[in-house]
């Protein structure tokens, strides 16, 4: 049987279905909440300490404690008013086209949930157990399956070369792609990873933890060279994408590569949070 079929049937094809959630609270029941669920879950957001975990596949419409903790965390890392309720602003920015690794903040804390402090730091984070690319390795090589879009391999020279002028790294383009310590690939939907694409927005792309060195873009995307008009520059993607092959997670700093949210139109370099990052996973 296929891998991973019942995730693929779980995932709605856009999130247009979250129009109809603004201004839902704990205790109600929605169509479309068991899709929200889900997707919060794959970002990372229904790992919380404290709760009892609902039994496997009871993935219901109702609105209950753990999606209430879950919008809290994601309301606290992106800055929002943390309400706990679907509010406008909430929606919004959970419909953003972005990354589909998850935000870390290692576990959540029911307790510290339920408070009113904010929990996340702005910064850089690694991925859980800190993977890196061990000591000797610092020079990756990188390919494209034969086939794949030309245009893509000066955007991924450009963002290689800005990872380079930057950390310890060096990259070195290669033909051999069974070989190559980084693959870069477009995929579509299911592509037997776990992780299915979900058709155009949504989830752009997605990268391993060292030293897995797989990275894959979605393929059903406006994909570009530079900034157009509702297009996703390959560049800038490429350049946060490698960030997670090279070992660091979303931050919530808005001016840096590694924000989790990439919106089409716009072209990002490194910004000092990614720079202190690296720096700090790799000193040098």
């Amino acid at each position: 049987h296929p891998p991973h079929q019942k995730e693929t049937n779980q995932t709605p094809q856009t999130l247009d279905y979250l129009k109809n959630l603004v201004g839902i609270r704990k205790g109600t029941t929605a169509k479309g909440l068991s899709h929200l669920k889900s997707y919060l879950s794959n970002l990372g957001y229904m790992n919380i300490e404290g709760i009892k975990k609902p039994p496997p596949g009871a993935n219901d419409d109702s609105f209950d404690e753990n999606l209430e903790l879950a919008i809290r965390a994601y309301q606290s890392f992106f800055k929002l008013k943390v309400t706990g309720m679907l509010d406008g602003d909430t929606v919004k920015q959970i419909m953003e086209p972005r990354c589909g690794v998850a935000d870390n903040f290692a576990v959540l804390n029911k307790t510290l949930l339920q408070s009113k402090m904010p929990i996340i730091a702005s910064r850089y984070t690694f991925f859980p157990g800190k993977p890196v690319w061990p000591a000797g390795k610092r020079s990756l090589t990188y390919s494209f399956p034969p086939g794949t879009r030309p245009d893509i391999n000066r955007c991924l020279l450009a963002a290689t070369d800005i990872w380079g002028a930057n950390s310890a790294f060096g990259f070195t383009y290669i033909d051999d792609y069974a070989n190559a310590d980084v693959k870069i690939s477009f995929q579509v939907r299911d592509h037997g990873d776990g992780n299915p694409f979900d058709g155009p927005l949504g989830i752009l792309a997605h990268a391993f933890a060292p030293t897995d060195g797989r990275l894959h873009m979605d393929g059903d995307e406006k994909w570009c060279d530079g900034v157009y008009e509702g297009q996703f520059d390959m560049q800038t993607v490429g350049l946060h994408e490698m960030g997670h092959i090279l070992g660091l997670m979303h931050t919530g700093d808005v001016g840096a590569v590694m924000y989790p949210y990439i919106g089409p139109n716009s072209r990002k370099g490194l910004g000092q949070d990614d720079v202190d990052g690296i720096k700090a996973l790799y000193p040098f």
